[in-house]
């Protein structure tokens, strides 16, 4: 109805369509300006690093990021896994069991778990040294046509390498070095590949 030459209902109308139009605008300046904080694609290429929640990472499971053009392997052990992981006879059959090859893993992850603070958290460079391929993931222990005496682990299906549930190689395979471990930290179940230590 108009008072006084002034239609109220297309008023409404109105201011309602420009609100409208005005939080939509809004809100498609918002979402590029909110994506410009994170990391471009570029950037992580060359290193920015990779944050990936670990909290719900089941034993046995493997999730894949990615880190510098990477694949970054990242599974939970269980108990019996990693006491595979100090037996005497798995140690024999390894390359290198003590990682003493420099620039494989960071100083704190030169243990028989590859792990920071012997964690069950396993997180490797899904890169098999030999050639680059990505190894397979077999956690279950049990015979396998590359392996009788499987106890589980890495399993590179181009040339038939083999690597231990720390990433360490086989003495008897085409790679030279165990998987890498990339530098990260862990803190409130949040992992930060490529950093050391928070900021």
């Amino acid at each position: 109805m108009a008072q006084d030459g002034v239609n109220m209902g297309r008023r409404r109308f109105l201011l309602a369509t420009t609100g409208a139009l005005g939080a939509v605008g809004a809100v498609g300046v918002a979402i590029p300006f909110v994506r410009s904080w994170n990391p471009s694609e570029k950037a992580r290429a060359v290193g920015a690093p990779t944050v990936v929640d670990v909290s719900k990472v089941r034993v046995g499971q493997l999730i894949t990021e990615m880190w510098r053009g990477k694949p970054i392997y990242i599974t939970r052990r269980s108990a019996e896994m990693m006491a595979t992981l100090e037996s005497d006879e798995a140690r024999r059959r390894l390359r290198d069991p003590d990682s003493r090859v420099q620039d494989q893993q960071p100083d704190w992850a030169v243990n028989d778990y590859r792990s920071r603070d012997e964690s069950e958290l396993l997180i490797l460079e899904g890169v098999c040294t030999h050639l680059g391929c990505a190894p397979t993931f077999a956690p279950d222990v049990r015979p396998q046509p590359y392996d009788p005496n499987w106890q589980g682990g890495f399993y590179c299906p181009c040339h038939g390498s083999r690597f231990d549930l720390a990433g360490r190689v086989y003495s008897d395979v085409p790679a030279p070095t165990n998987l890498v471990v990339p530098p990260y930290f862990i803190e409130d179940g949040i992992a930060t590949i490529g950093l050391e230590e928070a900021a």
